[in-house]
């Protein structure tokens, strides 16, 4: 007996789909920059990238060329050469002995400035004590100190402990000038490393000095990369400090010695033996930043995110 009235012989209609296709949407694609306004786009920051490039390299350049070109009434009057550096090499007590002068007092300053500002920086952002804004704020308060003012202060300050006509006196001034700034680089390059790699450390049987030296010390080292650098660069270019608190002649830097041998000859400029001079404070500081470019713009980014 038929079930369906259909007829005999037809199909017996299909079962309906009751399956569901889910359709997931796609993201929006990006707008893909079409070459010419990538090339539009690219004109204007390559033209002002190169015009500070310009402005910045040419005096540079330009002094790096003039040391060594014949100019009438320098030791470099005749031809090609390096007469200038001679003169410099020659004056005085010798350009050797201020190279080494500078050199001291720069590395003393760096040194000084790294462990100040490493265990200050530490302090201020991981321990929690009665006034530490406030001491924070003193340490910024010398920002607001005009740098002049203070060096006749800290001359008689120096005459009484001894350190008087001392480089060692001249490192101890210019690490305190540096102390705002890099107290403040430190303190943001821990705030920005997580507090749980201090503990993880700690539950991992790591004292405190041991955690500080085996993983924050690496983590913040760009922004010691950074603090040093500028601590090189103020303590290598200084003139004011050593004008004041040095009177002996042997002891001056490169700043200072490159200063007096620019009027020696009756308030006549020697512009050969200056531009000498120039290159030879300017080499060192290109070198260096050069090397450690990498970390001084990941120091200075190190306080952008915090994790």
């Amino acid at each position: 007996m038929a079930l369906t009235d259909a007829p005999a012989g037809s199909v017996p209609p299909a079962a309906p789909d009751t399956t569901r296709t889910i359709v997931v949407p796609k993201g929006r694609p990006r707008a893909r920059r079409r070459p010419t306004g990538r090339l539009l786009w690219g004109i204007p920051s390559t033209v002002f990238t190169g015009a500070l490039a310009i402005i910045f390299l040419y005096p540079l350049v330009w002094t790096g060329v003039a040391s060594v070109s014949p100019q009438a009434g320098t030791s470099q009057s005749d031809g090609w050469g390096f007469g200038n550096y001679a003169t410099l090499a020659n004056f005085q007590s010798g350009i050797w002995v201020y190279l080494g002068n500078s050199l001291f007092v720069s590395l003393l300053t760096v040194a000084l400035t790294l462990l100040t500002s490493f265990f200050g920086g530490y302090a201020f952002a991981r321990f929690h004590f009665p006034g530490k804004n406030l001491l924070f704020l003193l340490v910024l308060a010398i920002l607001m100190v005009p740098y002049a003012t203070l060096l006749i202060p800290l001359y008689v300050i120096l005459n009484a402990v001894g350190l008087q006509n001392s480089l060692v006196g001249v490192a101890l001034v210019l690490t305190m000038f540096q102390l705002p700034f890099s107290m403040f680089m430190m303190r943001i390059s821990f705030e920005s490393v997580p507090r749980e790699l201090d503990e993880a450390a700690l539950v991992d049987g790591c004292t405190s000095l041991t955690a500080l030296w085996r993983v924050l010390l690496p983590a913040v080292k760009p922004g010691l990369i950074t603090v040093g650098l500028f601590a090189f660069l103020t303590a290598w270019n200084d003139f004011i400090a050593p004008l004041i608190l040095i009177n002996d002649s042997s002891r001056i830097t490169l700043p200072l010695a490159v200063a007096n041998l620019r009027g020696q000859t009756m308030g006549v400029i020697d512009y050969g033996v200056t531009e000498a001079g120039v290159v030879v404070l300017a080499l060192p500081c290109i070198v260096l930043f050069l090397i450690l470019q990498r970390h001084y713009v990941r120091g200075f980014m190190s306080g952008a995110f915090k994790g």
